[in-house]
């Protein structure tokens, strides 16, 4: 296993909960080292704070399932019999009173078949917690991380070395993504945006008919996956020159992305970050166009803790990887994003993305 389950026990035991329970995604992959896809069968990893931890594995899975190397019990089902049984059995052999989960993650349904089993069962979200044993980063998923964020600049530029007025963003996604997976990507972290023109100021844009024009801006947030971590970069580029005040905006929004840079060190909360973030733009002529927060963390999970934003007083330790993205979006105008993979230091912080933020001209 990639990881050992001894920092799974001791959270349970820290949590003063009998055991944790995961399902496939990005926490259940990391302490298994293997990946395993959701789907409608149930499955689940149960680790025990004392004792021999279990399975609950869908019998089509068991020789995948082989793979990982578990040393405790397993409760296999298939779909013809359903899986009310193993989850019996496994309320037969774990006896559980107080049970930890992934909130965010775990379905409904496989709360039901555990309540169902263990009626008295309390069971607590643990979300945070068990999401936060990812925050500190290991040189290996640094390495990940730089892997699928290098594949990503470099697709980046091919698309961008190509960029014609006329092309709709459709078109230009999908030669982002045929360079992604060129360039080694395993997959993508999600659906690519791709947004010019009035479309560029919604911050979640899907990429549509629109064809491309002279001053338009044009915006990439993106990502290619490497060994199971994710790479999130923005850069808004612009179609032929710029207007004066596209201009303005962008070096903006530069600055304060580079304020970001500036605060980041080990010891500093996420609050301070986006306080400090977020006061560049505020105090600019466009302080009405701030429409999200400063970023988030970043590794299996393309959204992850901690989140850049006021009021998260949580402290920041070295090891941390989360995204500068400052933006400034006026609907039916245009909007600028700029984001960085950002890796926190003891001493200050690591740009993990090469890629240019100077203004940059395409379709000329």
């Amino acid at each position: 296993m990639t990881h050992s389950l001894a920092e799974y026990r001791q959270l349970a035991k820290s949590l003063a909960v009998d055991a944790l329970a995961l399902v496939p995604g990005p926490n259940f992959t990391r302490a298994l080292g293997h990946s395993f896809m959701s789907h409608e069968r149930p499955f689940v990893l149960i680790i025990a704070a004392d004792g021999p931890s279990a399975a609950i594995v869908p019998n089509l899975e068991l020789s995948s399932w082989d793979l990982v190397g578990f040393d405790g019990l397993v409760f296999d089902w298939r779909d013809q019999d359903g899986y009310s049984d193993a989850f019996a059995a496994l309320a037969q052999q774990m006896p559980m009173k107080r049970l930890a989960v992934e909130g965010q993650v775990m379905r409904v349904f496989v709360h039901h078949a555990l309540k169902q089993a263990l009626p008295a069962l309390e069971i607590t979200d643990a979300e945070t917690e068990i999401s936060g044993l990812r925050m500190i980063k290991t040189e290996a998923d640094i390495a990940a991380l730089e892997a699928a964020i290098a594949l990503s600049e470099r697709a980046l530029q091919h698309v961008l070395d190509s960029v014609q007025i006329g092309q709709t963003e459709k078109e230009i996604e999908a030669a982002l993504i045929r360079a992604l997976f060129a360039e080694g990507a395993e997959g993508m972290a999600f659906s690519p945006i791709v947004a010019a023109g009035a479309n560029s100021a919604m911050p979640h844009a899907h990429a549509g008919g629109y064809k491309i024009q002279q001053g338009d801006a044009l915006l990439f947030d993106f990502g290619g996956r490497k060994d199971g971590f994710a790479a999130d970069i923005t850069r808004t580029v612009f179609v032929g020159e710029p207007s004066d005040e596209a201009r303005a905006v962008y070096d903006t929004v530069l600055a304060a992305n580079l304020a970001g840079f500036d605060v980041t060190r080990a010891g500093v909360t996420a609050h301070e970050i986006d306080d400090v973030v977020t006061a560049v733009l505020e105090a600019s002529p466009y302080g009405d166009r701030i429409r999200t927060k400063t970023g988030h963390g970043l590794g299996r999970d393309v959204h992850e803790a901690p989140y850049i934003m006021r009021g998260n007083h949580q402290v920041l330790p070295a090891g941390t990887v989360y995204t500068n993205e400052p933006g400034l979006y006026e609907v039916g105008n245009f909007g600028v994003r700029i984001e960085d993979d950002v890796l926190i230091t003891e001493t200050g912080c690591r740009s993990l993305t090469q890629f240019p933020k100077d203004l940059m001209i395409v379709g000329r």
